[in-house]
Order: structure tokens, then sequence, then C-alpha cells
């Protein structure tokens, strides 16, 4: 044995003489017995994945014959007994349709009479058998006879009248000959041949256990809807007088269901269940509903449908709903206007791969849902769409302020755009302004029924910035809060109690709702109703109303980041499948580009709108420039409609204190003033732009005072 020699470390704090030490090698490792390796190479065969996938094929494709002919075998079995119409007798006792139980019995009984006859009549076909046969043999002889006959007179050759009657004979010997060649292949094949049709049957039918049937089967992926898998997954729902009901209807079950039809991208089904069994046991299993039939939850809706005891289930194809629907209309056809009266809005597709149309006539809107989950999005496209027509007017209050709706410059009348309170003050204001112009409209309403207004249209994106403002005016009036007292809150109510009458409407989208930033009575005010995903049950109530929720709306089951667009709608405005509360519509996304693309198409159709924007109130302003932006591309306006978009522009520098004499008296001092035109004070544009020039020539400005 060798030996290493290792040298240790000096000390260096004493003399003496380097020492070495001998390591011996170490001792080689005990070799494995050969029992142990055997062992593990046989672990590791019968444990590999290949192994396991070869027994599963084998064990499968065996299973399939065996499960062939215990198919073929009930057939069979139901084709000669009347067990077929006892089992369905029993499924309709089950269920309490004591009707069909009687039919059923019915039709058994003139099934075993039918039966009766066939077995009496098997007693007499031998002997009419036997006479058949007697009376057909001899018939063909002598037709062979006759015709052998007729050979013989024609040819003068005695000898052809049997002619006949021997080929006859020779091609019975020649069949004899065929079956005695092919009957022992037949007889060595014929058990193979009927192995295989027993396998195909136990193909088509998966009839094998599950755990030999292929990867793809056993986790469900794409596999079809059919009644006995609705009807199992049903049984297997937990609820024991469901699962009691389906085992008294045997192999019956489905005669609960409906037909199975194709719904867009999944399927619809109806199910009456039995007595005893509420429609909401089934609703509050959504989810474990959705697993028995191998989908995920979100890619199952249950729906109480007109019929009693009745669940409606729509069934997406397994990851449907994960796929976009496509560009919006808006931004596909350039050609598309809109018409606030009588047209719909395309705001996406429902869950059967429908366009889903809008009508926003005369309907207040409220949209809502947690956050980043396309709320303004939703609520964009369709001012985008009524932004088509050309007579609606628009006042816009966005409090989030980072450019979601810079695109409606040029189109809105007021864009506020901005989260600060002073922002949230000018929204409130912009509300109470819409208020006062309902009021204006109801009074001529009064005096002239026929008089016809242009639609306003009031959105306030973020609305609960609004409900949830803590400041308090200098009336002592909070902006937020829901009380009597509370301005934001008041101004919305008005619109909804009288706005719709004059076509004043409210528009409103809010985050993750509340009681306290939104408020019962103002999300009640809502004609069209719809939420994204929200967090709870109780934020779906909020959000949709009680009726819709107990109707199978649930907003609170879409998944949040995954379900982005995708909306729960309540309203009288879009089409809704009879017997339901609400539909499910995934919203048709419209990014920032495109949707400046359609705003430059509704600009065009329009004479040229001024935006007011929110600027820093109170600051010195330059009264006459604020007058000639004002007016913008309007050659002339009324005095009354100059001081409130003055007000607009800036509420404390254009206070109450601003008066048409006021702004009479800045104008005659520039050299100009108002103009009379059809017995109404104007102020032209071109006058006070040319104040304006002259102004500057002079190097004077006025400010507001």
């Amino acid at each position: 044995m060798s030996e290493n020699v290792v040298h240790l470390h000096k000390d260096t704090t004493t003399a003496g003489p380097t020492v070495l030490a001998v390591v011996p090698d170490p001792a080689p490792p005990a070799p494995v017995p050969l029992w142990v390796r055997s062992g593990r190479a046989v672990k590791h065969a019968v444990t590999h994945e290949t192994t396991k996938t070869t027994a599963r094929a084998v064990a499968r494709h065996s299973l399939y014959v065996v499960g062939g002919a215990r198919i073929v075998g009930r057939r069979a079995w139901d084709g000669k007994t009347a067990a077929r119409y006892e089992r369905f007798m029993r499924a309709a006792e089950a269920a309490g349709n004591m009707e069909a139980a009687e039919e059923w019995e019915e039709r058994g009984q003139r099934y075993r009479d039918a039966r009766h006859r066939r077995r009496m009549d098997l007693l007499h076909s031998p002997v009419d058998a036997a006479k058949g046969l007697a009376v057909g043999t001899g018939t063909g002889i002598g037709a062979l006879v006759a015709l052998g006959i007729v050979m013989a007179i024609a040819t003068k050759d005695a000898s052809d009248v049997v002619t006949p009657l021997m080929a006859v004979v020779g091609f019975i010997n020649l069949l004899i000959w065929i079956v005695q060649v092919v009957w022992g292949p037949a007889v060595s094949l014929g058990p193979f041949l009927a192995l295989l049709a027993l396998w195909a049957v136990g193909s088509k039918q998966q009839a094998a256990p599950q755990w030999a049937l292929p990867a793809t089967v056993r986790s469900g992926e794409g596999e079809p809807i059919t009644p006995s898998i609705v009807v199992k997954a049903l049984r297997d729902l937990g609820i024991a007088p469901l699962r009691t009901a389906i085992k008294e209807m045997g192999d019956a079950g489905a005669s609960m269901l409906g037909p199975i039809r194709i719904a867009g991208c999944g399927v619809e089904v109806d199910v009456t269940l039995p007595s005893g069994v509420a429609t909401d046991e089934v609703q509050k299993r959504r989810k474990k509903l959705a697993e028995n039939l191998t989908r995920h939850e979100h890619e199952v809706f249950i729906t109480i449908p007109e019929a009693a005891r009745t669940v409606r289930l729509w069934i997406a194809d397994s990851g449907a709903l994960d796929e976009p629907i496509g560009p919006s209309p808006l931004v596909t056809d350039a050609t598309m206007t809109a018409n606030y009266k009588t047209g719909k809005a395309p705001w996406g597709q429902d869950l059967r791969g429908d366009a889903a149309a809008i009508s926003l006539y005369q309907r207040h809107l409220l949209v809502t849902g947690l956050s980043n989950q396309g709320k303004t999005a939703a609520l964009r496209s369709l001012a985008l769409w009524l932004a088509l027509d050309k007579s609606v007017q628009f006042w816009i209050a966005d409090l989030k302020g980072i450019g979601d709706w810079a695109m409606f410059e040029g189109i809105a009348q007021v864009l506020i755009e901005g989260p600060s309170d002073d922002h949230v003050i000018r929204a409130t204001e912009m509300v109470e302004d819409a208020v006062e112009e309902m009021n204006r409209r109801i009074e001529a309403r009064r005096k002239d029924p026929s008089i016809v207004f242009e639609p306003l249209i009031v959105v306030v994106d973020e609305a609960q910035l609004a409900f949830m403002c803590p400041v308090v005016g200098d009336d002592k009036r909070p902006y937020g809060g829901s009380k009597a007292t509370s301005r934001y809150f008041m101004g919305v109510r008005k619109i909804h109690n009288q706005g719709r009458a004059v076509d004043v409407l409210m528009w409103q989208g809010t985050q993750d709702p509340t009681d306290q930033n939104l408020p019962k009575l103002v999300r009640e005010g809502a004609h069209t109703r719809a939420s994204l995903v929200v967090g709870t049950e109780s934020q779906a109530r909020m959000a949709l109303g009680d009726k819709a929720v107990n109707g199978g709306a649930a907003p609170h089951l879409l998944r949040q980041g995954l379900d982005k667009g995708t909306l729960v709608v309540a309203s009288d405005g879009i089409a809704i499948p009879a017997g339901q509360a609400s539909i499910t519509v995934r919203t048709h996304f419209i990014d920032d580009e495109p949707a400046a693309e359609v705003a430059d198409r509704a600009k065009a159709l329009r004479d040229g709108v001024t935006t007011l924007r929110v600027v820093d109130q109170g600051k010195e302003r330059d009264t006459l420039a604020d007058v000639a932006g004002v007016l913008g591309d309007a050659p002339r306006l009324r005095t009354n409609e100059i001081l409130k978009r003055l007000h607009a522009l800036d509420s404390k520098a254009y206070g109450d204190q601003w008066t048409n004499d006021r702004l009479k008296s800045l104008l005659e001092k520039h050299g100009e003033e108002p103009k009379k035109s059809h017995g109404v004070m104007v102020v032209h544009r071109d006058h006070v732009l040319r104040a304006l020039a002259n102004r500057d020539e002079n190097g004077s400005a006025s400010t507001a005072e």
C-alpha cells in the first residue's frame, strides 16, 4: 500500500526539526450487493414514465373490449326487454313529473303487447315456413322444367329439357364449394372481428377507468359537453336530494336536461331540477360544478330562466374566454355614425359571441369595478360612439387626470382633468351647472311642450373622489358625502330625478364601490348599471342591485387582471336573454391612439367646439382674452352663454358679480359693445378680436376685478 507524505505547518515560535506525518490511503467503498443493484434497476424500470404509459395503454385498450361488450350487452337487453321504459318511468317519477311517468308506463305496456304477439306468431311460423318452402321448391322446379321444354323445342334437342335445372344445381354446388373454402378462415377470424367491433364501441364511448385514459382525457382538456357529463357533474355536487333523485333515475338522468345548444364559444343547456332541490343550491356550488365539468370557474355561468325549478348553464369551450374578441367597429369602420335616439353603441360581444350593442337614449349610466380593470375604457368607448352624433353635447370631469379623456378636447364643451380637491370642486360646480341647465329646459318645455333639446351628457370619471371629498364650501355645505347637504350628491340626485325628461344625463365611473363612495340613492338612480370585477358579493349587489345578483349576475367571480374589460350589465337598453336579469359583455378595447382617431372623425362632423379646461382658480386673469377664448370659433354667442362659460372657466374670478351690464361695460371700454340679434343681446367674435388687437397696440390689458 502506498503512503502519502503530508508536510505539517512548522511551529515558528520554537526551533526544532520539521515533523512529517504518514497518512494512509482511505479505504475503498464497500461494493453494493447485486440484489440491491437489481432491485434499484427493477424499481427504475417499473416506475419509469414510459413503462407507466405503456401499461396504461395496454390496460386501456383491453378494457375497451370489456366496456364495449358491456355497452353492446346493455343495448341488446334494452332492445329485447322493457328495461328502457322502466328506466324512463323511474326518472320521471324521481323528477316529480307524473304525466311523463304515466306516458312511459303506457309505452312500455304497448311494447309488451307487441312482443307477446310476436312470440305467439313464432309458434306457427315453423309450419308456415315448411309449407312455404315446399311450395316454393315445387314452383321453382316446375318453372325450370317449363323453361327447359321451351329450349328443347327451339333447339330440337330433348336433352335441353333439364339444362336449366342442371344449371341451378351447378350454381348451388359452386356456392357450397365457396362456403367450404371461406368457412375455415371465417371461423378463425370471426372472434377477432367481434373483439375489434367491441373495441371500437368501447373506444368511442371511452369505456375504461379514468386512470387508464390518455392524459388529455383525464384532465378534461377540450372534453366536449355531453348529457352524461352534465348529469354526472350535477350528481357529484354534494346536494343529497339531487344525488338521490339522479340515482333513482338510473341512466336516464339526462331527462332533466333540455337540448344542449351551441351558444357562441360554448354550449347552453337548461336543467330542470328534481323536487326538493332549489336553484340557489346549484348557484352556490358554481366552482365545484365547473370542476366537475372539467372547466375553470370563470368558464361556467349559472342563470335562472323563467321556467320554475330550472337553472340555465352556459359552459365555455376550454380556454375560449382567454382569447381576445377583436377590435371595435368604431375603429375598423371609418364611415360609422351614431344616432342618440335610435342607434345602439357597439360595446363588445356577449358570451355567445354575438355583438352586444346598447342603447344610450335617455339612460343614466353607472360603470364600476376594481382599479385597472378597464372601467374608463368601457365608459369612454360609449362616449366615442355617441360623439359621432354631432347633436350630443358633453361636459366631462376626469378626476384621474392622466389624459384618458384628452381626445375630447374640441368635442366636449367642458373638460376637467385632475385629481385634486380643486378639480373635484370644479366637477361639482359642473354638475350643479347641469342642474341649472336641466331646470331651464324644464321651464322651457313647460311653456312649449313641442320644444326639442340637444342631449347633454355629463360624465364624471372616478366619481368616488367627488363623494369622498372633505372640502366644505363658504356656505358651510360639504362638496362630498351622501347627506342632503352634500353638493355633489344632491346635484347627481336632481339630475337622476328629472334630467331624463329633457335629455340631461349623468354618466359616472367609480372604483371599488362602498356605501361611502357610492351612496345607495345614487347607484339606484342609474338606468344602466355595469360592473367589472369587484371584490365581494356585497359589492356586486351595490353595483348591480339585488335582483341581478339573485338572478345569477356574479361580477365578484370574474378574475381580477385576467377578465379586464368584461362587464356584467343590468339594463333595459341591451338585449338580455328572456328570464335573465343581466348579461355578461366582453367589451372592445379602444386604445388611446385609435380613440384619438375616432375623436378626430367626431370633430370633423361638428362646427367647432371650444372646450373649457379647468385652470388655477382665482389667479389674475386677462378678461378680454378669456371672452375671446370662450367664444372659440363661434361667430357670435348670447351674453348669457358667455357669462356661463366664463363662470365655468374660473368660478372665483367670474362669480355672481359678473352680470350682463359688467360684460357690456368691459367691451365698451375697448370700443366694442354687445349687439342685438333677433331680440337677444349677443357678442360678436370679430368685435372681440378687434378689441384685442387694438388693446395690444396700446400695450394695455384688462384684468378681472
